[in-house]
Formats: structure tokens, C-alpha cells, sequence
């Protein structure tokens, strides 16, 4: 075991076990604390599912010094920046997953990560962001309506996390065809800058998703014969990976069409440039012969050819110039 210290946090006020399962011989889940599991009571059951906070000093220091884990998967669990990934380490996986982040006052394209460790007897989950698929798992374990086993729990946290993203990326699709729609009703006028932003948000969604494919695929390709996930855990996470597979797909086009849409609203802003410019041409050919003549004729006449050949004026207007 490893006994590396725990690294240095300012979170010292997160509390480290968010929540815990201990699954006796028949599966039943049985709640735990932290106290249980700094006590070693999870030797008791037979597999347990700890949900932990990563960003808690505790956490950390259970996960270097007690949870049997090696230094390098502690560390892979902890880092801040991951990408999707799920990758056989001894009789375990190190799995990190990514969805929608369905948080109060943030961005849903801020995807928020989840880290896993998947061993026989334990899984490990941590986070640093609340992420509700986990919710959603946690309360099918409540309901007795999932198999406790490591590889089930795993399967069903996969299937929960791609029908948040499906719904996300399906309101993206009814976005791009909005757009599309004021783009083509010439009595809408498209503010052009939301399409940048758009566009900005789904390549943002589109770097962790592509990952997550082949993440889901390695699991799919890998997990049987790892004897952790059963025949039916391999058909959720065969399900999975080709929605997500679909959901790459629809990402890519949703992108294609976001470019196709922002190239034509700036074509229709340079013809209406061009419009502008030509109704200012033909107004140009209408005035300058004008505003050239009044220019002309306003200056001194002494200075003109032909202004002796100029008709004498009128009698009265004599008349007045005396005066």
C-alpha cells in the first residue's frame, strides 16, 4: 500500500464521502459514512461504491494512504485536466467520463468529469462538480432497480451520463435549425454573433465527446474478458457506445451546418453592403453633374471662358446695382 502523502489543498471544508454503498452477498446496498469507511467497515460487505469528493483533503488522503490503490492511479484520479479515457490498470479499470453540466448558473457545454475506479470489490467515483447521472444511479440503487455489481453500476453510470448528453445535444440540433429557419425568413433579421458563440459551444462539447466514444468502445472491447462486467452489463455498454457513436456523428453535422450558416449570413450581409453601395452610386451619377454646375457657377465669373459673351442685364437690374 501505498503511503505517499496526500497533496497540499485549500478545500479543506468539502466534505470527502458525498455517498456510500456497502453490498452484502445478496446485493442488498447498506448506507455508509465516513466514519465507516475510515474505521475499515467496508471489509464487512462484499463490494462497496464510494462517491467522493475530489477536491477534499481527506478524500486525497484516504485515497494515498488506505484505499489500496498505487500511487500512479491515485494521481490519474486526482489530476486536474483529463480527458475521456478507460484503461485496464492490474484487475481494475481507471475510467474518467464526461457530461452535460446541468448545474445552477453554468454553461451546459462545460462538461463536467467523472472519475472512476472500477476494481471487483470496490468502485470508486469522484468529482468535483455535482454530476446528476451519478444522482440518477444512486437512486436506481435506492429503488432496488439495478444490480449492485461493479460492472452494473458502472454500465448503468454510462447510460445515464449519454441520455443527458443525447438530450443536450438534441436541443443543439433544434438550435441549428432555428437559426436556420430566421436565416431563410427575409422578415427576421439573424443577429450574426450568436453564431460564432454557437458554433464556439459545440466544438467545445465535441472535444470531450469524441474521446468518450473510444472510451466506451475499449470497455466494450475489453471489459469481457476482464471478468468484471457480465453478459448483460456489456449489452448496456455496447448500447451506449453506439449512441454516443450516433451522437458524434450528430455533433459533426450540428458543427458542418453551424459554419454553413454563419458563411451565409455574412454573404447576405456583403450583399446588402453591396446593395447600400450600389443605390449610392447611382445617387453619385444623379448629383455630382448638379453639385458640379452650382460649384461652377458659384465662383467668381471672371475666371470663366465665355463670360464677356454673357447677355447685358436688364435695365432694372441696372437700376438696383446703382442704388
Amino acid at each position: 500500500m501505498d503511503t505517499q502523502a496526500a497533496p497540499q489543498t485549500s478545500h479543506e471544508s468539502h466534505e470527502p464521502l458525498l455517498f456510500g454503498f456497502g453490498f452484502d452477498a445478496t446485493g442488498a446496498a447498506h448506507s455508509l459514512t465516513w466514519d465507516d469507511v475510515l474505521e475499515g467497515k467496508l471489509g464487512v460487505y462484499q463490494r462497496a461504491w464510494l462517491h467522493l469528493d475530489r477536491h477534499s483533503a481527506q478524500a486525497q488522503g484516504w485515497l494515498y494512504r488506505k484505499s489500496g490503490l498505487d500511487r500512479l492511479t491515485v494521481q490519474a484520479l486526482l489530476q486536474e485536466e483529463t480527458r475521456p479515457r478507460a484503461a485496464r490498470h492490474g484487475k481494475g479499470y481507471l475510467i474518467n467520463l464526461r457530461g452535460p453540466n446541468l448545474n445552477e448558473g453554468a454553461d451546459v457545454e462545460d462538461l463536467v468529469s467523472l472519475r472512476m475506479w472500477a476494481g471487483e470489490h470496490i468502485l470508486i467515483t469522484l468529482r468535483a462538480r455535482p454530476v446528476r447521472s451519478v444522482s440518477d444511479v444512486q437512486k436506481l440503487v435506492l429503488s432496488k432497480e439495478i444490480e449492485t455489481s461493479t460492472g452494473a453500476l458502472v454500465a448503468g453510470i454510462a447510460d445515464q451520463l449519454t441520455d443527458r448528453m443525447e438530450t443536450v445535444l438534441e436541443d443543439f440540433d433544434d438550435e441549428a435549425d432555428r437559426y436556420e429557419d430566421e436565416l431563410l425568413d427575409p422578415k427576421v433579421r439573424l443577429d450574426r454573433s450568436v453564431l460564432p458563440e454557437f458554433r464556439r459551444r459545440v466544438l467545445q462539447v465535441r472535444r470531450h465527446i469524441t474521446p468518450q466514444r473510444e472510451a466506451l468502445a475499449t470497455l466494450v472491447r475489453d471489459g469481457a474478458q476482464s471478468g468484471l462486467f457480465t453478459d448483460h452489463d456489456m449489452m448496456f455498454l455496447r448500447e451506449s457506445a453506439d449512441r454516443v457513436t450516433r451522437l458524434t456523428e450528430l455533433l459533426e453535422n450540428i458543427r458542418e451546418r453551424s459554419s454553413v450558416l454563419y458563411e451565409e449570413a455574412i454573404q447576405e450581409s456583403t450583399e446588402e453592403t453591396n446593395q447600400r453601395l450600389f443605390v449610392l452610386a447611382i445617387l453619385s451619377a444623379v448629383f455630382l453633374p448638379i453639385s458640379f454646375v452650382t460649384g461652377l457657377f458659384g465662383v467668381n465669373l471672371g475666371g470663366i471662358p465665355g463670360a464677356g459673351s454673357l447677355p447685358p442685364l436688364p435695365h432694372s437690374c441696372l437700376h438696383w446695382q446703382s442704388l
